[in-house]
């Protein structure tokens, strides 16, 4: 299912060119593809810079890019289908399907994680980069996008054997939550997770390049790494700091098949199949999901357990959701819904404004939450 294009997809938005081309020109980024949509449809389209820069490759709308974070809305309405149709139950343990995952707490009890904890990361889990040499490092738990080969059994394992943060549902841990979602689905469905979210998921929209393989190595954009006087290229694993931890990468994980697919972080794809996903949601869900359902996700379920890290915000079943723009800095809507991935990703869905970007980069961290993310956004309060 394609979007319609507007006559003027291309040249309608100078200020969204100029932050392109001014990110491009300071050697921020390597190489992007922007699209925007408004009132459902696109409204701007652009590729830019190079997705191999050594192989003089330019970015084309077709790049397919490693998605990282991008995958967990992808997995959430895969997930929320299954509620839908009475297969999982967000008040059910995640025990129902993973016997064997059972984190305790400090004081050596063993509190219910339920669906709902694991999809609005109030479980108590955590991941490896919020700590440099924190209990996840120690226990060997991977973040999704390092240890090729890695199965999803060995990491549900080492995972839980890490004391939890906090009782499910009283705190707030950004977190492989979902990569245990993933483990529920296939467990469910019987199927690997990449099979069932093409089933549940992208199928039905009719999208094929986005998925847990690469079905085009040709298109697959190089990885970058923020650098001066330019990005670096990353190699066979790369050691970022990020935060209060550091982020390992291994670009070559997506080809080793053996690599649990994970919920977490583990696609890869275009920035037009985002924005189709994205845009579903916009337009209330069908043929995915119903209006009710929508209305959950798009709700913050959290109450103010994001305040004190990060004001204005709060999380549904997917994102995050801003309540409070002034608070958050940001010059959108109240409602609106965000994300990244640590590639060097950013999408925001501004609800009442009827408008939805998606910015894939192949430049991590500056995609994902530097100057350019914000840069867009003012961009498109500009020209749209």
């Amino acid at each position: 299912m394609n979007l319609p294009v507007h006559s003027s997809a291309r040249t309608a938005c100078p200020t969204i060119d100029a932050v392109i081309e001014n990110a491009l020109a300071a050697r921020r980024l390597v190489g992007t593809v922007v699209m925007v949509a408004k009132d459902g449809e696109i409204v701007y389209r652009r590729a830019a810079g190079f997705a191999d820069r050594e192989a003089g490759l330019p970015a084309r709308e077709d790049t397919i890019f490693r998605l990282a974070s991008v995958t967990k809305p992808i997995v959430t309405i895969a997930a929320m289908r299954l509620v839908e149709q009475g297969r999982i139950g967000l008040d059910e343990p995640v025990t129902k399907w993973l016997p064997d995952f059972r984190p305790r707490l400090e004081d050596g009890s063993e509190p219910d994680i339920l669906i709902r904890h694991l999809l609005t990361h109030t479980s108590g889990l955590s991941y490896c980069f919020h700590l440099e040499d924190g209990p996840y490092v120690r226990a060997g738990v991977s973040d999704g996008v390092d240890q090729p080969g890695l199965s999803l059994d060995e990491n549900l394992r080492r995972i839980a054997s890490v004391p939890l943060l906090f009782a499910p549902g009283t705190g707030w841990q950004y977190s492989v939550s979902m990569d245990v979602v993933g483990g529920v689905i296939e467990k469910e469905t019987g199927k690997r997770l990449g099979e069932a979210v093409a089933e549940l998921v992208m199928q039905p929209l009719g999208l094929s390049d986005t998925g847990f393989t690469v079905t085009d190595r040709n298109r697959l954009a190089a990885p970058y790494v923020d650098g001066s006087p330019e990005p670096k290229r990353m190699s066979g694993t790369e050691k970022v700091r990020a935060l209060d931890g550091s982020v390992m990468f291994a670009p070559d994980r997506i080809f080793d098949p053996s690599s649990y697919h994970s919920g977490g972080g583990g696609m890869a794809g275009t920035a037009s199949d985002v924005l189709t996903v994205l845009e579903t949601i916009a337009r209330g869900g069908a043929p995915l999901l119903c209006e009710n359902t929508v209305e959950a996700m798009t709700t913050n379920q959290i109450g103010d357990l994001l305040e004190p890290t990060r004001p204005g915000f709060g999380f549904g079943f997917g994102w995050a959701i801003v309540l409070d723009p002034a608070k958050a800095g940001l010059p959108v809507s109240p409602g609106s819904l965000q994300w990244g991935g640590v590639y060097g990703h950013h999408w925001f869905m501004d609800r009442a404004r009827k408008v939805t970007l998606v910015g894939l980069t192949n430049t991590t961290l500056e995609g994902m939450w530097g100057q350019f993310t914000l840069d867009l956004k003012k961009a498109v309060a500009a020209d749209l």
